[in-house]
């Protein structure tokens, strides 16, 4: 969560160090600039030590839990229906084994490297297997034939198998792209990621939910009743995935948004001034 804060502030102090080197500033104003560098290191400071404690938490409850998410999938007797859920505790446990290099890497900067190619787990991984959970719901009220014709664990099995090669893929984009310092490229990358995902997800919620208001006050019986229990849960489960995107993935979405703008702002200014 804190990546996209710290290439936020690293892009904008850059972007500002550029304008004023270009601008030739006076010895006043730099002075203000080396009080403002000394507020910055004191900012980061805070934020590395709210960093730990967030990758601490993160990795003590997070592995727990996510390993007895697992075992009681593989005990169950419900592994095909569940397999996408599988995926996604796998992809959580790599997510806390990032968090957890993530700390060491503040002792050991070679560590960085694979904390760098981790990262494609959180940007792509969690959202894309979260997707997949949705359009199955989807499938399963508004398109029930279909649901029943793609159930079986072998076609689960070659989406999950298309997810985490696009999920390496991206984990060696994260690596290329922070190691050459390509930032810019780096934070639009995953500002349009969140964006699709999103919007599957919430096109994925919408049609649930209308599908859910087309049943009549007046239809009664079991069956309609079951019907409508099945659509109101995966109603729920779609909101609550949906709901955790936008919780973990806007401060990414805002901060690549500010990010795009400073740059532009920046390239623009430098522009005007040539």
């Amino acid at each position: 969560m804190f990546d996209a804060v710290w290439i936020t502030w690293y892009i904008h102090t850059s972007i500002r160090s550029e304008d004023k080197q270009d601008m030739n500033y006076s010895t006043v104003n730099l002075n203000i600039t080396e009080s403002a560098e000394g507020s910055s290191a004191s900012f980061i400071d805070i934020m590395y030590i709210i960093e730990m404690c967030v990758c601490s938490i993160n990795v003590l409850l997070g592995l727990f839990t996510h390993f007895y998410v697992m075992w009681l999938i593989v005990t169950g007797k419900g592994i095909a229906s569940e397999f996408f859920y599988l995926n996604l505790s796998v992809c959580e446990i790599g997510n806390c084994v990032n968090c957890f290099s993530d700390i060491l890497a503040i002792w050991f900067s070679s560590i960085k490297v694979m904390t760098y190619f981790l990262l494609g787990l959180g940007i792509t991984g969690r959202p894309l297997f979260q997707c997949l959970i949705c359009v199955e719901r989807y499938l399963a009220v508004i398109h029930p034939v279909i649901f029943l014709k793609y159930k079986p664990v072998r076609y689960r099995v070659i989406c999950c198998t298309a997810a985490w090669i696009m999920i390496l893929g991206s984990c060696l984009f994260c690596l290329l792209m922070l190691s050459s310092q390509k930032l810019y490229i780096y934070i639009s990358f995953f500002t349009v990621q969140f964006l699709i995902f999103l919007s599957i997800q919430l096109f994925c919620c919408l049609a649930v939910l209308r599908a859910l208001k087309q049943s009549g006050p007046g239809e009664r019986g079991r069956g309609r009743e079951e019907e409508n229990h099945t659509k109101r849960r995966a109603f729920h489960l779609i909101l609550i995935t949906t709901v955790n995107i936008v919780i973990i993935y806007l401060p990414y979405c805002i901060s690549g948004f500010f990010v795009i703008f400073s740059e532009q702002a920046g390239k623009l200014s430098c522009f005007c001034s040539g």
